[in-house]
């Protein structure tokens, strides 16, 4: 009931606060056998952490990671794997201030109307720091995913009114926008240094893609391929938006311009001449690339003077100190991709569970 567990089959729950000891997760339902170790970890984790470039907070945390069980010589056991990363330069003392005010954006008013009683230090539970956990299970379920031969990749496709022209996706990694457009990525750096100068935060639109996805994965009615993912992208801080394939765009065309006519394939298999639906029809996957985009807010952590209320509903100007994000598009690539991962990853076990092969 609380809202910490996320899966079916493959099945992850995370734990910790911003500015607790730590943060961590558990992954249960993971099969047996798969090579894993810390490295496939942090490699993800590395990508995530804050202070890797100026465009992100400048809190530092090595965001080292410990596996706990469910790992024995380089694999799973196919038992629960537990994980934890130390917080090691958590700063409470900036939030003492706002500590009986409202931050404008934030959670904090909605947690105390939930639950009367909230942590004040960075958001607790509610601060992005909680989706290192996401990021940790998403490393495993892309290992699984491996081996179907499906892989997940994600860049920044829009900054505000800044959007990607060209796309090499061996650009991605190389800049520190992840954006498939070395020229527009250059312009999204200066963009986002002149918003942090202003006091100010940007938003914008994150793609992702996966291949290799076989047809068949997804349930028919409540558990649609792209209602699992779709909540999955919901519950990570900062996501607005949600659009598969077309999208929004959808509504300006004909059908005769929506459907993707069904071709053969040269392997024998089936395919669509087009991808305007996003890689699923009827909440099950097609076996074309599945497509995706995300709007995401400016972040609501900044520095100019805001009004508020406290929580006695008096008037009060609130101002935010500490290290936060100006956007929040290069680290929520990796957090995209792991929530992606892991609903593709849940899917394809329970597809095993939805009919006997010959």
């Amino acid at each position: 009931m609380a809202g910490n567990s996320f899966g079916t089959v493959f099945r992850l729950s995370t734990w910790g606060e911003s500015h607790g000891l730590a943060v961590g997760c558990v992954v249960d339902g993971c099969p047996a056998g798969i090579a894993l170790g810390e490295a496939d970890i942090q490699r993800e984790l590395d990508r995530r952490r804050v202070g890797q470039s100026r465009v992100t907070s400048q809190r530092r945390e090595p965001d080292l990671v410990q596996i706990f069980s469910g790992v024995f010589e380089g694999r799973t056991t196919g038992t629960p794997i537990a994980m934890q990363v130390i917080n090691a330069d958590a700063k409470s003392g900036h939030y003492e201030n706002i500590r009986t005010l409202y931050r404008p954006g934030h959670a904090d008013y909605t947690w105390d109307a939930k639950y009367g009683f909230r942590d004040h230090r960075g958001g607790g539970r509610s601060s992005a720091r909680e989706t290192i956990g996401r990021v940790a299970g998403g490393a495993i379920a892309r290992a699984l995913l491996a081996h179907a031969g499906v892989r997940v990749i994600g860049w920044t496709q829009q900054l505000a009114d800044l959007r990607a022209e060209a796309h090499d996706e061996a650009e991605i990694e190389r800049n520190i926008m992840r954006c498939p457009d070395a020229r527009v990525a250059a312009l999204m750096v200066e963009r986002v240094d002149a918003a942090r100068r202003s006091l100010d935060s940007l938003g914008g639109i994150v793609e992702l893609r996966a291949r290799g996805v076989p047809a068949g994965l997804g349930e028919p009615v409540f558990d649609k391929l792209q209602a699992d993912i779709g909540k999955a992208m919901f519950s990570i801080p900062a996501i607005k938006g949600v659009e598969f394939g077309e999208g929004f765009g959808a509504a300006l065309m004909r059908g005769s311009e929506h459907n993707d006519p069904f071709v053969p394939r040269a392997d024998g298999s089936i395919g669509t001449a087009g991808n305007h639906h996003g890689g699923i029809l009827g909440g099950i996957s097609t076996g074309e690339e599945i497509v995706l985009r995300l709007a995401a807010k400016p972040p609501a952590s900044i520095a100019q003077p805001q009004q508020t209320v406290d929580r006695q509903g008096q008037p009060a100007t609130i101002e935010i100190h500490g290290r936060h994000d100006p956007t929040v598009l290069p680290r929520l690539v990796p957090v995209a991709e792991a929530m992606l991962a892991l609903v593709l990853a849940d899917h394809l076990l329970r597809q095993r569970l939805a009919r006997l092969e010959p």
